[in-house]
């Protein structure tokens, strides 16, 4: 088992590689939640997430020997960017394996980090199974994403900043995939004050350690379905389960669009970027899972290494939501002319065209006419009923979907 001293040491070896990441009180969150929220920033820290840690101070307590074979690690991203890191800084060679489809970012990231990097697997446990092989094959170190004394020992260094910055935390939400993060954070903040709640998120679509603790045994699942990549676990580890069943107080999970919501609020109101994995802390928090009200409530954010394609949906999705972004459809005559004019009104309105889209051959359009599907940037209800009038007021066949 891990022990508080275990992360003390830690603490103490990855001082100089890992950054204290800040423990920011915002007001927005508190206002939502009815609690006291803080933002501990793991999406600052070296290589974009909390990894590092863990991932150090594993490869610290490798003997000259193991070193001089070089490592091997399985990741969805963020514990492949820390192996890589973590072995460059101190010279050892890595080899990380990766889900095929794993975001092209942090591919590219992990490469850059000093890794060779082989695609492997639909899901992150394929690439698992793919990683051991090899390590096993060519006498190399797996250095285990989650369930290792010595990763988790460096997670647990989070919990120790946590209690320095806000000695009166009340509690913790952490998010889980194998479950390293919380056992380690777990471990140190029990340790440091006893009544502290830690809470742990789960994405509802792949919540293994839940069923797992519920049922009194690792429970694997079949199938993951999250935009939570990097939570995306189907199988708790053996030590993870256990040291959660000892030390975490709560297991709660959040949807894809509660972490979605969280994304976006994080980025509009608090200018911070997560990941989906790091969002699930929030998420829980501002959707009433975490069933605590007026208290000092530390979110985990986790990580920051998202794929800018899906930050994008994200963020068009929560601007549909304010209805600062809304789907227009008209139906006009197909000659010259006809657009102008309605594009010039809502230019004059500060309305601004996002997408154009014209249909003219569905059975349903009449001879002689267009569909015109406008997506526009707006500024709220208000200039979306102002748009409705006035295509009402000109005889503008049109809908509005909000």
């Amino acid at each position: 088992m891990v022990t508080y001293n275990d992360i003390e040491e830690a603490s103490g070896i990855i001082g100089q590689v890992a950054k204290k990441t800040p423990l920011e009180h915002s007001n927005t969150f508190s206002r939502i939640s009815g609690n006291n929220v803080y933002l501990k920033l793991e999406n600052l820290q070296t290589t974009g997430s909390f990894k590092i840690r863990g991932a150090y101070n594993r490869i610290y307590h490798l003997d000259q020997n193991q070193r001089k074979n070089g490592v091997v690690a399985s990741s969805a991203g963020n514990h492949a960017q820390g192996v890589a890191y973590a072995s460059t800084l101190m010279g050892v060679e890595s080899t990380i394996f990766m889900p095929v489809f794993t975001p092209p970012s942090k591919i590219v990231a992990t490469k850059n980090y000093g890794a060779k990097v082989v695609l492997s697997g639909e899901s992150y446990d394929e690439a698992f199974k793919s990683a051991i092989e090899y390590a096993e094959k060519n006498n190399k170190t797996f250095i285990h994403p989650f369930n290792d004394p010595y990763v988790i020992a460096g997670q647990g260094t989070i919990g120790i900043e946590i209690y320095e910055q806000l000695k009166d935390v009340d509690a913790v939400v952490v998010p889980i995939g194998g479950g390293g993060l919380i056992s380690g954070i777990a471990i140190a903040l029990k340790h440091l004050k006893k009544d502290v709640k830690i809470i742990g998120v789960e994405a509802e679509g792949a919540q293994s350690m839940k069923l797992s603790v519920e049922r009194n045994q690792i429970v694997p699942l079949v199938n993951l379905n999250t935009i939570a990549d990097g939570i995306a676990v189907k199988i708790p580890g053996p030590l993870t389960f256990e040291l959660v069943k000892i030390y975490v107080d709560k297991l709660v999970t959040v949807t894809d669009e509660e972490i979605s919501r969280a994304m976006y609020l994080l980025l509009t109101r608090g200018k911070i970027v997560a990941e989906p994995a790091g969002a699930v802390s929030l998420a829980a928090v501002l959707f009433n899972k975490i069933g605590l009200k007026n208290k000092n409530v530390v979110a985990l954010i986790s990580g920051g290494n998202v794929d800018y394609g899906l930050l994008g949906q994200v963020l068009e999705k929560g601007l549909i939501e304010e209805k600062m972004m809304t789907k227009v459809i008209l139906i006009i005559p197909d000659k010259p002319g006809s657009l102008k004019k309605i594009l010039t009104y809502l230019s004059e309105k500060q309305v601004n065209v996002h997408d154009i889209f014209v249909e003219r051959t569905s059975k349903d359009i009449p001879a002689g006419m267009a569909r015109i599907i406008l997506w526009v940037r707006t500024l709220g209800n208000e200039s979306i009923r102002e748009i409705d009038d006035y295509l009402t007021k000109e005889n503008i066949a049109h809908r509005i979907e909000e």
